[in-house]
């Protein structure tokens, strides 16, 4: 039998998904920009919590707000922000394998390298630069994924995410990734220490089953499938067996909530 979810009323902040959830392409998703502003109104905390490895944490709050959200640079919490401190605790000196417009958020570029961080580089993943990565590894480097989603819906259809390359990776080099973003445990945990909550009163809303709702749950939160986004019918009954609440909207959740 599936667990049942977690209470509303034991949900006192939220953490939530971007792409799929907020917007969609090149457009906000129906009466999330209203939900944002419904949580704010009602004194209810939440995070922004993405995997997106090809935009900024500036750019992409600039580009909520060109879509009516009322963001915050400081309210988006993404694995390149904070692959600094997670790199720097283990000692490692990064190759990095991720888009261009990342690298203002990301460490710095190391001369001798003992590690690899990757990210969504999209058609920067060429033989050489991934082949560039893959010696590092092999001499004995450590790699580090900022993301293993295998895909997201861009504005053009579904489109290939970090997750195969960073596979072909470890494949390739006989190591397994060091994860930064969902769904890692710790990411969820610090992103509701943020919040200034415990882990046991936040549920995580996304549009991805696997690295939203499962991740969340595994990491001790409650969690949201909404149906937009990269969401499929067949995505429900996995998401209702890991004991996970299926919405329609953000939208919809919130006036639930509220």
């Amino acid at each position: 039998m599936a667990p049942e979810p977690k209470a509303i009323r034991d949900i006192e902040g939220l953490l939530i998904d971007v792409g799929g959830v907020l917007y969609q392409g090149s457009d906000a998703i129906e009466g999330s920009a209203e939900a944002l502003a419904r949580l704010r109104g009602a004194g209810i905390p939440f995070r922004l919590l993405t995997n997106t490895t090809r935009t900024t944490r500036a750019a992409l709050a600039e580009k909520l707000r060109g879509f009516g959200f009322t963001v915050q640079e400081e309210e988006i919490i993404t694995p390149a922000s904070t692959a600094k401190a997670v790199l720097a605790r283990d000692g490692a000196l990064p190759h990095l394998l991720v888009h261009p417009c990342l690298l203002p958020d990301c460490p710095a570029e190391a001369a001798s390298p003992n590690a690899v961080l990757i990210g969504d580089a999209g058609e920067h993943f060429t033989f050489g630069n991934m082949n560039r990565a893959f010696n590092v590894l092999i001499g004995g480097g450590r790699l580090y994924a900022l993301g293993k989603n295998r895909f997201f819906r861009g504005e053009h259809g579904f489109e290939l995410d970090a997750g195969p390359f960073v596979a072909a990776l470890e494949y390739a080099a006989g190591v397994e990734a060091v994860l930064i973003g969902k769904p890692s445990r710790d990411f969820f945990l610090t992103a509701a220490k943020d919040a200034g909550l415990a882990p046991e009163r936040v549920a995580m809303v996304g549009d991805d089953v696997e690295s939203d709702v499962e991740g969340a749950i595994d990491a001790g939160l409650s969690a949201v499938l909404v149906r937009t986004g990269k969401f499929r019918e067949e995505d429900e009954a996995r998401a209702r067996k890991s004991g996970a609440r299926v919405a329609a909207s953000l939208a919809s959740f919130v006036s639930d909530l509220t």
